[in-house]
């Protein structure tokens, strides 16, 4: 994308100076000319800005009444931390610190 905008501030800033050199005395053709150039410059400084970074929050309304208890390992029973614990793909991945055991993590059904 970077590209693309280089190219087209390379051929407007062009055209603004074929249009400011061939101006022959016609105050039109250097309005245009220097129309061009900033058009130019507008678009090698869009070129140079950082992306904006978009930071997505997922919270979890969970039904009932929720008991806070420690996790362990199912390899080793070493105490799992919030390291241990990742999403992907919507599912809840272990990776022990400890053993280095990595697993899904499965809720068993309440009934």
């Amino acid at each position: 994308m970077k590209l693309v905008a280089y190219l087209l501030a390379a051929l407007l800033g062009l055209l603004g100076l074929v249009f400011i050199l061939g101006a022959q005395g016609l105050w039109m053709r250097v309005v245009i000319g220097v129309v061009l150039l900033v058009a130019a410059g507008a678009l090698v400084w869009l070129a140079r800005q950082r992306p904006v970074q978009v930071t997505t929050i997922q919270k979890i309304d969970l039904s009932g009444d929720v008991d806070l208890e420690g996790m362990t390992c199912r390899s080793c029973g070493g105490s799992l931390s919030r390291k241990s614990i990742s999403v992907q793909a919507g599912a809840v991945f272990i990776q022990c610190e400890y053993c280095g055991a990595a697993y899904q993590l499965e809720e068993r059904p309440k009934w």
